[in-house]
């Protein structure tokens, strides 16, 4: 398994997809400060799950998105994905096991948005940060594994906690699953024992409850026996009753019956009236309908006679107009002829005319000019009025909008008010400020709860204190019984040398020898020698070894006589047999029957126990040898003195023993093996003396850490408890508050309602009267609008007037000028006119002639339109004389309609009195009926006929009589007290449940042994596999850290005595110091974590490590140390490294470098070191 490559996008500096290729095992990232090569370790630490923002060098999480910079915004998301080439199937965890174990290459990818929105995919299938994790667990890649060192790390991991440096062990062991699996257990078997302890209490409350139950079931008894006879009498009474009902309700049906007829009769007379008055409504409106129709025609008739009228004066006009241009043709007619006949007599008539023509004009002009100023004055009167019509109608309009306004303020603050007096009523009917007494006794139970607590704490101290020192008492108990263990067998292996020896010494080894086969075909093999009988005062062993010599290997016999004939068989073989009781020394011992010595010497056999015969007769012991010779003298013959030393003196002899026979003897040997049998007998009961010390302390320790378990329970339990009471204290006076507040909030809003509406009600007042004055305003101007509509209209008539006379004036003005300017226009050219006096003749004619035929057409057809207009006045006439008549009829079929209304409101009155009366007695029907009903339904659910309650009734039976009795055995129920009728369906189930319980009891229990011993297999499967790693990974840093450092040592230590859970500390001495590591240098800090953490590779190695400038403090023969490392560990391990150093870079395959040329931008350049080395070679 190995890294490939990095995709990042929108991460840190890198906002352009980035792509980090990884080609080889040992690459380099290179670049200036600051360029952005640690956010590519940032970036890795943080799809592996990272979820500490410190870790990442920010504040939070969405700091690693890109923040945007002086040329680019801010982007919203950051990607980061990492692609495994996966082909050794290495990926660990069961989601990778699950659904990636077939893959040959294994992509994880994280993306963040800005709402802090994390998400996670494997091979683009999304999953949980936990997936993630468990892919790589135990392979050593993770977001705070060994696989990822920075430069700050370094200090940190020499200086680590214990159990920090334990995580890295873990790690590197692949027990990290074991604790989150005994984590899980440990849940499991906490859930369990609450399910158990929850169970048992309810199991205790269940026979608590049952033996209630029981109790509760023979009240039942007789209260089932008083309710049957309770229902038997209830039945019984609501048969009375209903007897009773049903006679009442046979009167009432004969009653219904009677109102029945009755309101048939008046609604028979009210339906008469309603034909009446709908065939009057229908005889009103067809009259009102033609009524219209001839008041239409009417006014058609009207409009046509008005037309009629307007034209037959138009042609009267006409015609007029005609005669007067006819005959004013004429004259000029005339006048021309005279003028053609003769031109002087027509230029002095002319000239005559033109003086008597002049005033004329004059007045004409006069005439014009007054006209002209009296339409002038007129239309400016018109146009006054006008403006004071439009002025009224604005006022008018005005007072027509602010009367709309006001009315609907009225109206509006008549609902604002009405909302305010609902609110206002609202507001009263709210409770005021709240109570709760409940808080205080909150408070006073979390005080007394936390004082349980405290205790508790207190107790859960002590407890720990008596764990320390119990544990630490176990400590030392176990280092004496190994200490022990360690001697005993230390004295039994000196035993079993000793034996050995002894056994070889004696002639017991199983050799192949004669005398060993004789010894074993006689039975001898086992007998005892005589050096192994021998009991000698201490100091003397080497004597009477010196004197024994050859016999301290004899065998012990009964009888030596009995096997001196088979003596033959040892063929050469040496063996000495011996007699415990005989009485005659051997042949080879020199003796003496004679005397002591003169001066007293204690006999040699006095400083032996056990009988040896006559072996040592005539043998005395003296200290020293100095005192052998002073004694030497005494001595006869046959006599001997032997010193301590086993220097023999004889009277003229003196033996002294070889360097061989000074080593330890068979008889010094002998009581050594019997020293040490007794020292291994004493050891071998201190060994037991301190099992049971150390059994009494682990028993102990199991007391105090049970005392510890059920103190931790209590605690939790009332630390819950706690929390939980404080929640609802702090809930309740939230409440309290909340209350008090809403209290306070309702009156200041009542008071400011109280205002609104005294405010509301004076405004609606100011509106009201200003309606009224608008109002009364509105009728003034009502007034004033008719009499300016009678000054315009008649105004109107006067401006008519004044135009038509404007222009006749100035018709006439215009007609006298031409005629005037002619006549001078004659005289001036009578000469050149006569032409055109001719032309002009002819023109008169055609005029005339024009003229005439237009007479002869209006003559003609005024006497036409005359007549017409006579038959209009004919028909009109004839209209409005039907229009009276349908007047008539009009009116008279009102008062008919006026009067059967009248009377239908009187047969209403007679129906709706009938009806009312019906009503009641169905009601009381209705009332009868559900009372029958409500009896029936109270028969029913007494469970009895009512033919069976009937046949119980005697013929004399009272409800009164019932009553009474029922009474009477209601009161002996309600003295039964409260009764559980379902106590003994109950208590049988309760029984059952009991059952259930106890069976689930079991299973817990059950349960709970089986995670027990889950744990224990877990505890025993870390302990093995920590110890195992720990020995490995210390053997390694010991033989790395002599090689990093050309010297010194270094080790790993425990600081616990349990694999379980023992910390672990880092030894280091460099060469010539002393063994600690805070008053290491930096260098060194930094070499001593390269060699722990290497030798965690060289037992786990992870598949990729990222060493972010780690040789930064490492001067250059440990940076070529370095180096070297990672070229041997290249092999196994892809290394990746962030450094400044030129060494590094040197030992690195592939180069990647990161510049920042755009501000606040990473970019990547990747470089091949061997491709370029050829390159510049070639």
């Amino acid at each position: 398994m190995r890294l490939k490559e990095i995709k990042l996008a929108g991460f840190k500096s890198f906002v352009d997809p980035t792509t980090v290729t990884f080609p080889g095992n040992r690459c380099a990232v290179v670049g200036p400060n600051g360029c952005g090569k640690s956010n590519i370790i940032d970036a890795v630490r943080w799809v592996l799950g990272e979820s500490s923002a410190r870790q990442l060098r920010g504040e939070a999480l969405t700091d690693v998105i890109f923040n945007g910079s002086s040329a680019r915004q801010p982007t919203s998301l950051a990607s980061i994905e990492l692609v495994f080439d996966n082909a050794d199937g290495r990926a660990g965890g069961e989601f990778a096991k699950g659904r990636f174990a077939t893959y040959a290459e294994l992509v994880v990818r994280r993306e963040l948005t800005r709402d802090a929105q994390s998400t996670y995919y494997l091979n683009g299938t999304r999953c949980r940060r936990r997936d993630v994790a468990d892919v790589f667990l135990g392979t050593g890649i993770g977001p705070r594994s060994y696989s990822i060192i920075e430069q700050g790390m370094v200090s940190q991991l020499v200086t680590a906690k214990p159990e920090e440096l334990r995580a890295y062990l873990e790690e590197a062991a692949g027990i990290s699953k074991y604790r989150e699996r005994r984590r899980e257990t440990h849940n499991r078997i906490k859930h369990t024992v609450d399910n158990l302890d929850r169970l048992t209490d309810r199991t205790d409350e269940l026979g608590r409850h049952l033996a209630h139950l029981q109790r509760q079931a023979k009240a039942a008894e007789r209260y089932r026996e008083f309710k049957t006879r309770q229902k038997r009498l209830s039945a019984e009474l609501h048969a009375l009753r209903l007897g009773a009902i049903d006679a009442e309700l046979s009167s009432k049906e004969s009653q219904i019956g009677t109102l029945e007829a009755a309101h048939e009769t008046a609604a028979a007379a009210r339906d008469d009236l309603d034909a009446t008055l709908e065939r009057n409504r229908a005889a009103l409106a067809e009259l009102g309908h033609e009524r219209g129709e001839v008041q239409g025609r009417w006014h058609g008739i009207g409009a046509d006679a008005a037309r009629l009228e307007q034209s037959i004066e138009y042609n009267t006009e006409r015609l007029a107009q005609h005669r007067r241009d006819l005959e004013d043709l004429g004259t000029r007619y005339r006048d021309t002829r005279e003028q053609l006949d003769a031109d002087s007599a027509r230029i002095e008539d002319l000239n005559a005319k033109l003086a008597a023509k002049a005033p004329r004009l004059a007045d004409c002009e006069a005439d014009d000019r007054a006209a002209a100023a009296r339409l002038a004055d007129m239309e400016e009167r018109v146009r006054h009025g006008q403006r004071a019509w439009e002025e009224h109608a604005g006022r008018v309009g005005d007072n027509k909008r602010e009367t709309d306004v006001r009315q609907s303020r009225i109206e509006h603050g008549e609902q604002v008010l009405q909302s305010l007096r609902a609110r206002a009523g609202a507001l009263e009917a709210e409770p005021g400020s709240v109570v709760d007494a409940s808080v205080e006794r909150l408070a006073r139970q979390i005080d007394e709860t936390a004082r349980r607590v405290d205790a508790l704490r207190v107790d859960l101290a002590a407890n720990t204190a008596a764990l320390g020192a119990a544990r630490e008492e176990r400590s030392l108990a176990e280092r004496a019984r190994d200490d022990a263990r360690t001697e005993a067998q230390r004295l039994r292996g000196d035993l079993a040398g000793v034996v050995a020896v002894q056994r070889a010494a004696v002639g017991k080894a199983p050799d192949g020898s004669k005398s060993g086969r004789w010894l074993r075909e006689h039975g001898l093999g086992d007998a005892p020698r005589l050096g192994e009988r021998l009991g000698v005062s201490p100091g003397w062993e080497s004597a009477v070894e010196a004197v024994l010599g050859d016999f301290a290997d004899a065998v012990a016999v009964d009888d030596t006589g009995a096997l001196a004939n088979d003596l033959n068989a040892l063929e050469g073989g040496g063996l000495t047999l011996y007699e415990a009781s005989a009485s005659s020394p051997p042949d080879q011992v020199p003796s003496c029957e004679g005397q002591a010595p003169r001066a007293p010497l204690p006999p040699l056999s006095g400083f032996v126990d056990n009988a040896v015969g006559t072996l040592l007769d005539g043998v005395f012991a003296a200290t020293s040898i100095g005192d052998a010779l002073a004694h030497r003298s005494m001595l006869a013959a046959g006599q001997s003195i032997v010193t301590k030393d086993g220097i023999w003196l004889g009277p003229d002899w003196i033996r002294s023993p070889a360097a061989s026979e000074k080593d330890v003897g068979v008889v010094a040997r002998a009581q050594e093996i019997d020293r040490l049998e007794a020292a291994c007998r004493d050891a071998d009961a201190r060994v037991g003396h301190r099992e049971e010390r150390l059994a009494e302390t682990r028993e102990r320790l199991l007391v105090l850490e049970e005392e510890r378990e059920a103190i931790q329970a209590r605690h939790t339990e009332h630390a819950e408890e706690l929390s939980r009471v404080t929640l609802e204290h702090d809930v309740r006076q939230v409440r309290v508050e909340e209350a008090d507040a809403r209290a306070r909030r309702n009156a200041a809003e009542r008071d400011e309602i109280r205002s609104q509406i005294e405010d509301e009600t004076k405004l609606l007042a100011g509106c009201r009267d200003r309606l009224a004055e608008l109002r009364e305003a509105a009728d003034e101007m009502r007034s004033e609008g008719e009499g300016l509509r009678e000054v315009r209209d008649r105004e109107s008539t006067e401006l008519e007037r004044a135009r038509r006379d404007a222009q006749e004036a100035r018709d006439a003005l215009h007609a006298l000028r031409g005629e005037y300017q002619g006549m001078r226009a004659s005289v001036a050219a009578s000469e050149t006119a006569r032409q055109r006096l001719l032309d002009q003749r002819r023109d008169f004619d055609a005029r005339m002639a024009e003229l005439r035929a237009g007479i002869v057409e209006i003559e003609s057809t005024i006497p036409g339109q005359r007549d017409d207009l006579r038959g209009k006045s004919a028909a009109r006439q004839a209209l409005e004389t039907r229009l009276a008549e349908l007047r008539h009829k009009v009116d008279s079929v009102e008062t008919e309609l006026r009067t059967a209304t009248l009377r239908r409101t009187d047969a209403d009155t007679k129906l709706e009195s009938v009806r009312g009366r019906l009503e009641a007695a169905r009601l009381d029907r209705e009332r009868l009926v559900a009372n029958r009903d409500n009896e029936r339904a109270r028969l029913r659910e007494t469970g009895i006929g009512l033919a069976d309650a009937q046949r119980g009734l005697p013929a004399d039976a009272t409800e009164d009589v019932w009553v009474g009795s029922l009474t009477r055995l209601e009161a002996r129920i309600t003295r039964l007290g409260p009764i559980n009728l379902a106590a003994i369906d109950e208590y049988e189930e309760r029984s059952e449940e009991k059952q259930n319980l106890d069976d689930q009891r079991e299973d817990l229990e059950a349960a709970l042994a089986t995670l027990k011993n889950a744990i224990r297999r877990i505890d025993r499967d870390t302990r093995t596999r920590f110890k195992d790693t720990f020995e490995r990974v210390d053997e390694n840093l010991r033989r790395l850290f002599p090689r990093i450092f050309g010297g010194g040592s270094a080790h790993l230590v425990q600081t616990g005595d349990d694999w379980l859970d023992t910390g672990v500390a880092l030894m280091a001495r460099p060469p010539g110091k002393h063994p600690t590591t805070h008053q290491l240098s930096g260098g060194e800090k930094a070499m001593a974590a390269v060699a722990l953490i290497f030798s965690i590779f060289q037992l786990n190695p992870s598949p990729v490590c990222f060493l972010d400038e780690v040789d930064a403090p490492l001067d250059d023969t440990n940076v070529a140390r370095f180096g070297d490392l990672i070229r041997e560990m290249a092999d196994d391990v892809q290394f990746v490294v962030i450094t400044h150093n030129k060494q590094t870079i040197e030992m690195a395959d592939h180069l990647l470098g990161v510049t920042m040329q755009e501000a606040g931008v990473s970019r990547l350049v990747s470089v091949d070191m061997e491709g370029a080395a050829q390159i510049a070679a070639g």
